[in-house]
C-alpha cells in the first residue's frame, strides 16, 4: 500500500517532499496567523477608543465637559447620554437622535465593548462599529460616556488575509510543486544521460564513456567516477583477453611438440627412439603441468580466494630451497636471519621464492646470493644472481604476464613467462611487494613482507 502511496520516480518522491512540507509551513503560519492578526487589530481599536472614552469621562467628572467634543484621532464618535437618556455632548459628524449605545448603564468605572452595525447617514447607511460605554459622576448625577469607532479598516485587512491565505496558499503550493519539479528533472537530465550511455555499453565494446557534465556537483563526480570504472574494465578486459590469447598460444606450443613427436614415432616405429621419445613427451607434459599449475594459482589469486593460511619462517624456506638446489649450476649463498615469521600461505610463499630462485639459475653466471632478513616491521627476502641485468626500461615489463626479454628466449626456450607475474602477485596477496632495485653485474629482486609479531 506505500508504494503505490508514495511515488516511485525520484523527481516525484522529491516535489511530494518539497509540497507537504511547504505544506506544513503555511498551515502552521496560517493557524497563526488568524488566531493573532485578527485579535490584534481590534485590539489596537479598542485601546484608541478606551483611551477617548476615559478622558471624556474624566472632563465629565469634574463638570468641564463641554457640549462639543473635540474630534479624536482617526475620526473616532464620542457620547455622553444622561441617565435619562438626554444627550448632553457629542462628536461633530454624529445625525441628531443617533444613540450610539443602547445598552443597560454599566457599573461605575467598568468599561462594556460591543460590536454592532450602525445607521449613519444616506452616504454611509450602515456601518460596523466597536461601541464602548462607562458610567461617570458628575456634579449633576451620572452620565454614560460612550465611544464608537469604524471597524471597516480592519473589516478590509481581514478580507485581504483571507484571501492570501485561502486563495495564495494553494498558488504557492503549486508553485513549489512546480519549481521543484522543474529544478531536479534539470539536475537528474544528466543522470538520465548517464543511464542511457551505460545501457549502451557491452562487454564487446567497453571503449564508450559517459558525458561529464560541468556543473560540478556530485553529479560531476558520479561520471568521473563512473568513467573511471570504464577505463579500469577496459583494461581489464584487454588484459585478459591478451592473457587468454597468450595462455592459449603458450599451451599450443608443448601440445604441437609433443603430437608431433607421437606422431612421428607412431609413423615410423621401427626408427623411433621410444626411450627419448618418452624422455621428450615427459619433458613437454611437464612443462604443460607448470604452466597450467601457474594459470590456477594465478586465476585464484584474482579471483581473492583464501588460502589455507599459518605463520611461515621465511629463514626456513629459504633454507629448504637451499638445500634442494644443492649441486645446481648456479651456487646459492645463503645469507639467512635467525628467524623471519610471516603470516601467509607455505605453498605460496614457497612458489614465489621458486620462481625467483629459478630466474636467477637461469641467469646467473656464477653465482647467487639469497638473503633474508628481519626489518623493523618487515621481512625482506633479497635474490640476486651476477647475469646481465635488467635494462631500468623493462623492470615493470618483466612482470607482465607471458613477457620473456629477448636475453631470457635466448637462454631458455621452455619458459613461459608466468614466473614472476604469479611471484608478485603472491606477495600482493600477502601484503607485500616485489620489485627490481638496482644491482651491476646482474639483477635483484627484492621481496617485502609484513613481519608476524612483534619485531
Amino acid at each position: 500500500m506505500v508504494r503505490w502511496l508514495f511515488p516511485r520516480s525520484i523527481r516525484a518522491r522529491l516535489t511530494a517532499v518539497a509540497t507537504l512540507i511547504a505544506a506544513l509551513v503555511f498551515t502552521a503560519t496560517t493557524a497563526i496567523t488568524l488566531t493573532t492578526v485578527p485579535e490584534n487589530l481590534r485590539g489596537v481599536v479598542h485601546a484608541r477608543v478606551e483611551v477617548a472614552v476615559r478622558r471624556v469621562a474624566s472632563e465629565a467628572r469634574t463638570g468641564q465637559l463641554p457640549p462639543v467634543l473635540g474630534t479624536p484621532a482617526r475620526g473616532h464618535l464620542l457620547q455622553v447620554v444622561s441617565a435619562d437618556g438626554r444627550v448632553i455632548a457629542k462628536s461633530p459628524g454624529i445625525p441628531e437622535g443617533l444613540r450610539l449605545t443602547s445598552l443597560r448603564p454599566p457599573k461605575p468605572e467598568t468599561v462594556y465593548t460591543v460590536e454592532r452595525t450602525v445607521y449613519r447617514s444616506p452616504d454611509e447607511p450602515e456601518a460596523h462599529y466597536l461601541i464602548m460605554a462607562l458610567t461617570a459622576q458628575t456634579p449633576h448625577g451620572p452620565v454614560i460616556v460612550c465611544g464608537a469607532a469604524s471597524l471597516a479598516e480592519v473589516d478590509r485587512a481581514l478580507i485581504w488575509i483571507y484571501l492570501l491565505v485561502f486563495l495564495g496558499t494553494p498558488l504557492v503550493l503549486v508553485s513549489v510543486a512546480g519549481i521543484t519539479w522543474v529544478a531536479v528533472g534539470s539536475a537528474l537530465r544528466p543522470v538520465e544521460r548517464i543511464r542511457a550511455e551505460m545501457a549502451e555499453i557491452t562487454g564487446q565494446d567497453l571503449s564508450r564513456r559517459v558525458p561529464v557534465p560541468d556543473t560540478g556537483d556530485e553529479i560531476t563526480d558520479l561520471a568521473r567516477t563512473t568513467n573511471d570504472t570504464l577505463d579500469r574494465l577496459e583494461r581489464s578486459a584487454e588484459t585478459q583477453r591478451r592473457f587468454v590469447a597468450d595462455a592459449s598460444h603458450e599451451l599450443r606450443s608443448p601440445l604441437s611438440a609433443l603430437r608431433a613427436q607421437l606422431e612421428v614415432a607412431n609413423a615410423y616405429p621401427e626408427e623411433t627412439d621410444w626411450k627419448l621419445t618418452g624422455e621428450r613427451a615427459l619433458a613437454a607434459a611437464d612443462r604443460l603441468t607448470s604452466i597450467i599449475n601457474e594459470l590456477l594459482m594465478l586465476a585464484r589469486l584474482d579471483a581473492g580466494a583464501v588460502t589455507e593460511r599459518r605463520v611461515v619462517d621465511m629463514a626456513q624456506v629459504a633454507q629448504d630451497q637451499v638445500r634442494r638446489r644443492e649441486g645446481s649450476r648456479a651456487p646459492i649463498f645463503p645469507d639467512l636471519s635467525a628467524a623471519a615469521p610471516v603470516f601467509g600461505s607455505p605453498v605460496q610463499l614457497d612458489r614465489l621464492l621458486t620462481n625467483l630462485l629459478d630466474n636467477a639459475t637461469r641467469h646467473a653466471t656464477a653465482r647467487i646470493d639469497l638473503k633474508v632478513a628481519v626489518e623493523g616491521v618487515k621481512v625482506v627476502v633479497t635474490v640476486t644472481d651476477d647475469g646481465e641485468g635488467i635494462p631500468p626500461q623493462d623492470r615493470e615489463r618483466v612482470f607482465e604476464r607471458f613477457t620473456r626479454l629477448e636475453s631470457a628466449r635466448a637462454k631458455d626456450k621452455g619458459g613461459s613467462g608466468l614466473g614472476l607475474p604469479l611471484s608478485r602477485e603472491i606477495a600482493a596477496a600477502h601484503g607485500g611487494s616485489l620489485t627490481v632495485a638496482d644491482h651491476f653485474p646482474g639483477a635483484r629482486f627484492v621481496v617485502i613482507l609484513p613481519l608476524y609479531g612483534p619485531p
